[in-house]
C-alpha cells in the first residue's frame, strides 16, 4: 500500500506524530468518599475539539474528536467511509490550526471530490456518533462490500481483550476515551489508537494500519466500546473481517456484519469470548 504523495504538518503544537495518543489538560476538582470525606483532587479531562475534514479545499464533515493523531485520523475517516478506494488516492494532507478549531486537508482525485457534493454531512458529527448529519436512511443503510473473516483462535481473541487496557494512556489519565487496537491472530495487540468518539478511534486506527502498510487480512481490531452500525461499515470499507468488542454489538450490527462476511466477537462474563 503506498503512501500519500506528501504529507505536510503546520506550525501548531500538537502534530499528529507527537504526544501521547490522546491529549487531556489537569483540572481542579473536588472528590467526595463514601463515608463523607472531602479532598482536592486533580483529574486529567480528555480534550474535545471541533475537526474539519476538509477534501479539495472544500468542507465535508465537522467532528468532535481528540486533537492527537489528526494525521491518522484524517486518512483513516477517507478511507473508512469510503471517500477513495486506497490511500495511493490521497494526496496532499495537511494539518493545521483555526480559530475555530483543526482542520486535516486532503487532495483528492477531482470525480472523488464532485462525488461528496450528494453526501455533504450537514451538521457537526458529535463525538459519540459516527452517522450524524447524513441526510436520509438510505445513506444511513448503504451496503458496504464483503470482507473475508481471518481464522481466529477463542483464545486469542480472549488475549487480545485482556490485553487492551494495556494499551489505553489516555483511559488510565481520565477514564473517558476510546480505543481501538489492532492484534495479529495470535491475538498480540500492535498498535492503538485513542479518541473522545468510539468512531474516531477506529478511523485513527485505520489510518494508522494504512500509512504502516499493515494488512487487514493478517488480523482484527477490538474495540473498548460497543460494536454499532457505523463501526461496522467502517471496518467493512478497511477490509476487516473480525470486530472484536468488549460490549456487546447491537442488532443491526449483527445483521450488517452477517451480510458482509464479517465475524463480531465481544467480550463475555467471566472472560468468555462470545461470537456472533
Amino acid at each position: 500500500m503506498s503512501a500519500p504523495a506528501e504529507i505536510a504538518d503546520s506550525d501548531d503544537p500538537l502534530p499528529p506524530e507527537a504526544g501521547p495518543r490522546s491529549s487531556s489538560v489537569t483540572m481542579a476538582c473536588e472528590s467526595f468518599a463514601v463515608d463523607g470525606r472531602q479532598s482536592p483532587r486533580q483529574w486529567h479531562i480528555p480534550e474535545e475539539e471541533p475537526v474539519a475534514l476538509v477534501y479539495n479545499r472544500r468542507s465535508f464533515a465537522v467532528m468532535l474528536a481528540s486533537p492527537a493523531d489528526l494525521l491518522d485520523f484524517g486518512l483513516g475517516f477517507t478511507l473508512a467511509e469510503g471517500i477513495v478506494e486506497n490511500l495511493a488516492e490521497i494526496g496532499e494532507v495537511t494539518v493545521e490550526r483555526l480559530e475555530a478549531g483543526l482542520a486535516v486537508s486532503m487532495t483528492i482525485p477531482s470525480v472523488r471530490a464532485a462525488a461528496l457534493v450528494g453526501r455533504r454531512r450537514a451538521m457537526e458529527g458529535r463525538s459519540g456518533c459516527g452517522i450524524c448529519g447524513l441526510e436520509n436512511l438510505e445513506a444511513v443503510l448503504a451496503p458496504v462490500g464483503r470482507v473475508a473473516a481471518p481464522t481466529v483462535a477463542p483464545e486469542a481473541i480472549g488475549a487480545a481483550l485482556a490485553e487492551l487496557s494495556r494499551h489505553q494512556p489516555g483511559r488510565t489519565l481520565n477514564r473517558s476515551v476510546h480505543a481501538a487496537a489492532w492484534a495479529g491472530r495470535d491475538g498480540r495487540i500492535r498498535m492503538a489508537r485513542e479518541d473522545v468518539g468510539r468512531h474516531c478511534a477506529l478511523d485513527k486506527l485505520i489510518g494508522a494500519m494504512a500509512r504502516d502498510g499493515i494488512a487487514s487480512e493478517g488480523g482484527f481490531a477490538v474495540l473498548s466500546s460497543r460494536c454499532s452500525l457505523e463501526l461496522v461499515q467502517k471496518a467493512a470499507r478497511a477490509g476487516i473481517g473480525l470486530l472484536v468488542s468488549v460490549s456487546a454489538p447491537t442488532t443491526l450490527a449483527i445483521a450488517t456484519a452477517r451480510r458482509a462476511g464479517m465475524v463480531l466477537g465481544a467480550q463475555g462474563e467471566e472472560g468468555e469470548v462470545v461470537i456472533f
